[in-house]
């Protein structure tokens, strides 16, 4: 008999139930330990990715707390202060760059203080005016930027919400006080600090009298005496009416008044010498005051008067091609910022002003800075200006205002990247990007002096054939190009309008894209210009008569390009030479141990300086070259040698490039003229570009095994040619 012991089945509306159901009271445990389980993993989870400092959690934002909601800090009488700026002071000694440390963006990160009220004991705020517009829309500008980081630990540059930005509204000590309070201060070390009015009187002091220690100092009116030059950073003085006036901008060029003073509290030496001025030249200066007429107010700031007579300010501005600037009790003035909105030419009279941001824009190109003893001599200085450089003055007077004056965002935004230049220098931006308009944008292009060390391989190259109708030629020369294994594109400019090309089942057969680009002229410095078909880095420029190089002499200059991105890497070599006899430059041909020049005959270079040379090259220097059918190639290398300061590279040993075929009335360089001509050029471009860029060295590129008794298989470039 066998015995079968079954535990009972019980169904519910989902079918069997597997588990037998737990007692009430084992479940309550359970479900209560599985609680206390998931809550100290959700803890743990919270306090493991919080950020682990109190000050990083609070977000600088002035929409999400109001000023009156700030928390209050009470300054005890007691409290550190800090000693006065150090004079001293400079990058290497009182900023620790190593809190930057490497990031792939080159970018620092800059943390702002939570707002608060600093107060005294006795409850009475440290600032009059508490937090200004000017400095709440700096602080949102800077929190709205890439600069902006809200954890304290990654930041290497600190702002207070303390507002500092005018003097005259603060209690020095007590400001002090709050600034060596705040948790990161470390006698201010990494700290930057806005001024733009420091001083009172009756000394007026050219920079903030609140004691900052090692903090860096934002300035508006810094003098050579207080500015420390590669430390402090020189800002202007902000205008108002920048953002009140909308003055649309002005083409360049004479005006109804040749000298506008508008200023309305300027000394009385400086007036009666200007008096005396206008009693001398007339209707051509205009010298205004304040409407002593007009109700104080909006009107008198909007308003200006000579004789009774009203002028809208700054709108009169725009009638004058020279606006005086001079000193007042401070040496910053927001009258400069007005000037420059109207795209007037600034007239600065301030003995031993630090210009704002002097360190980065050249003043030279946008005002006319006279030492203030010179007034009297003002007129015939300005008057041996002349018309066109004005104008040049007048419209980069203008940019300077829309780029770095035009609200308070531009002004912290400048001020940021200039202490980011310093930090990262390799990355900083050069002169020509503080200083040039950016008239034309270049969307697809990278200067190659901030590529990688060696750009990537894969990409490989353009080549850019210059012809106009030698088609056996040039067929030749796309077939053996067509053979290098780091051709990307082919792109044949023709240059002739009278003739149409080849059918397109007459040309050769490549693998890789090919176009013909027609051009409406026929102009040598159409093989320069950035056509959008060029999509690689490198371009090959190479005429339609080199068929003699290899295709391992062509993968191997490109080998080459990549080591050196910035500089132009070719093969006809070429050297110019000071003829002491005729007292001025000679091209020279001839073979010899020196190279200072390589032909764009067949030469590697980056395309951006196709962009340079079409919309940047100097002068003339373009319109000649078109003009005279010659020297595109001279000066392309003046204008890559004078940008970067440094040689071509000549590869390989090849010192011929005639062509076989070809007869004299097919080549330009085939004319005895052009030779002539070509010395010429040279003594031409030096002038205009004002120097000798042009850098002579006596090496030259070739592969490592090229001369040695080594297997040809085993070369890596076994076809390089011969002389």
């Amino acid at each position: 008999m066998v015995l079968i012991m079954c535990a009972s089945v019980k169904y519910g509306s989902r079918g069997p139930a597997l588990i037998p159901r737990m007692k009430t009271k084992h479940r309550i445990y359970y479900i209560t330990l599985f609680s206390v389980v998931l809550l100290g993993l959700i803890a743990t989870g919270i306090f493991q990715f919080w950020p682990h400092s109190i000050e990083s959690s609070a977000e600088w934002s002035l929409d999400r707390r109001s000023v009156h909601d700030a928390p209050l800090v009470r300054i005890p009488m007691s409290s550190p202060i800090s000693e006065r700026g150090d004079l001293s002071c400079r990058m290497h000694t009182c900023f620790d760059v190593y809190r930057c440390g490497y990031n792939p963006k080159n970018k620092i990160k800059v943390y702002i203080y939570p707002l608060q009220r600093f107060v005294d004991e006795v409850g009475v705020p440290i600032s009059s005016t508490g937090l200004s517009r000017e400095y709440n829309d700096l602080l949102s500008a800077i929190s709205d930027s890439d600069f902006y980081s809200d954890d304290v630990s990654r930041a290497c540059l600190f702002i207070p919400s303390i507002d500092v930005l005018n003097q005259n509204s603060l209690r020095i000590r007590e400001t002090a006080q709050a600034l060596a309070m705040l948790p990161r201060w470390d006698k201010g070390t990494n700290h930057l600090l806005f001024n733009m009015l420091p001083g009172g009187p009756p000394d007026y002091n050219t920079a903030l009298d609140v004691p900052r220690d090692r903090a860096l100092l934002a300035g508006g009116g810094f003098s050579t005496w207080t500015y420390r030059q590669g430390y402090d950073v020189s800002i202007p003085v902000y205008s108002p009416l920048s953002a009140e006036v909308d003055l649309p901008e002005r083409q360049p060029g004479p005006r109804r008044y040749f000298i506008l003073s508008s200023q309305t509290a300027i000394h009385r030496e400086y007036r009666v010498e200007l008096e005396r001025l206008k009693e001398e030249n007339g209707e051509a200066l205009l010298l205004l005051d304040k409407c002593s007429n007009l109700s104080q107010g909006l009107a008198s700031v909007r308003n200006r008067c000579y004789k009774g007579q009203v002028y809208d300010y700054p709108q009169i501005l725009q009638e004058s091609s020279f606006c005086v600037v001079l000193r007042g009790a401070r040496l910053g003035q927001a009258t400069l910022s007005d000037v420059l909105q109207a795209g007037c030419v600034p007239v600065i009279m301030a003995d031993s002003y630090i210009l704002p941001f002097s360190e980065v824009l050249d003043w030279k190109r946008a005002s006319v800075v006279i030492p203030e003893e010179k007034l009297p001599e003002m007129y015939t200085i300005l008057k041996s200006i002349p018309h066109r450089q004005v104008e040049e003055m007048q419209r980069q007077a203008r940019w300077f205002w829309e780029a770095y004056f035009s609200s308070m965002k531009a002004i912290g935004m400048t001020t940021l990247q200039i202490i980011n230049d310093r930090i990262y220098p390799y990355a900083a931006r050069t002169y020509e990007e503080w200083n040039n308009p950016p008239v034309v944008k270049w969307t697809s292009v990278n200067s190659p002096l901030f590529l990688p060390l060696i750009p990537p391989r894969s990409p490989g190259f353009t080549a850019v054939v210059l012809t106009y109708d030698r088609i056996e030629s040039l067929f030749r020369v796309i077939t053996e190009i067509s053979k290098v294994p780091s051709l990307a594109k082919l792109l044949v400019v023709w240059n002739n309008q009278n003739k149409s090309p080849p059918e397109e089942s007459l040309w050769p057969k490549v693998a890789v894209p090919l176009k013909v680009l027609r051009t409406k002229e026929n102009k040598l410095s159409n093989r320069f210009f950035p056509f959008d078909e060029i999509e690689t880095e490198a371009v090959l420029a190479i005429d339609d008569d080199i068929i003699m190089l290899t295709s391992d002499e062509l993968q191997f200059g490109y080998e080459v390009w990549r080591e050196f991105p910035d500089r132009l890497v070719g093969y006809p070599g070429r050297l110019h030479l000071w003829d002491h006899e005729m007292g001025k430059w000679k091209y020279e041909s001839e073979w010899t141990n020196e190279v200072s020049m390589v032909l764009t005959g067949a030469a590697f270079y980056h395309k951006y300086f196709n962009y340079l040379y079409t919309y940047k090259m100097p002068g003339d220097i373009k319109n000649w070259v078109d003009a005279h059918m010659n020297c595109e190639d001279i000066a392309m290398n003046f204008l890559v040698a004078n940008i970067t300061g440094k040689a071509p590279i000549k590869v390989t040993p090849r010192k011929k490039f005639k062509c076989p075929e070809c007869t004299a009335i097919d080549g330009l360089s085939l004319d005895q003229t052009h030779m002539v001509e070509r010395s010429e050029c040279i003594n031409k471009f030096a002038s205009v570009f004002g120097t000798m860029p042009l850098k002579v060295v006596e090496h030259r590129a070739d592969p490592v095994l090229y001369k040695d008794d080594f297997p040809e298989k085993l070369k890596s470039f076994p076809n390089i040619g011969s002389l």
